[in-house]
């Protein structure tokens, strides 16, 4: 057992490496302290999948300084499912996915790491970082087979849907 967190502990770690290189290829934006993006709430609102008309992210408010993230398909509302974060790394259960579990954690002011769950199992860790205009989220996803090890990464981008 605590191979495989190690396992998973290296491969997010190499994975958020990869991401804030990329990243900082890109020229930054000044940033003043007043303007740093607060993780709790920079993602309030809803995301459409750019490949995906029937994958919709939706975080909004939960408690005083948590979120909850809904994830609909417009043409199967039944498919619906959500969980609530607090950002403090604690397990959540997923509703409408029997057996499923979610925690979610701060990296920086931009990005966050969420770690899933089936059965009691981790079987993915995603990456979500917004972007510096707040009007993109990159997810990536690393797959995990049952003893830790990275079976598949894949990535996808969300734009926030204009009011």
């Amino acid at each position: 057992m605590r191979a495989q967190q190690l396992r998973i502990s290296l491969a997010v770690l190499a994975l958020t490496v990869f991401a804030s290189a990329a990243t900082f290829a890109q020229p930054a934006p000044a940033q003043t302290p007043a303007a740093k993006i607060n993780p709790r709430t920079a993602r309030f609102g809803v995301w459409d999948n750019s490949t995906n008309p029937n994958n919709v992210m939706t975080y909004e408010l939960y408690e005083t300084d948590g979120s909850k993230l809904t994830v609909s398909n417009p043409t199967n509302p039944a498919s619906d499912w959500s969980y609530v974060t607090k950002f403090d790394g604690t397990f959540q259960p997923v509703t409408g996915q029997p057996g499923a579990e979610t925690s979610v954690e701060i990296i920086n002011d931009k990005a966050i790491r969420i770690t899933n769950k089936r059965n009691g199992v981790v079987n993915q860790v995603v990456i979500n970082t917004i972007s510096d205009d707040l009007n993109t989220i990159s997810n990536e996803y690393i797959r995990l087979d049952k003893d830790g090890k990275i079976t598949g990464v894949s990535h996808v981008t969300y734009n926030r849907r204009k009011k």
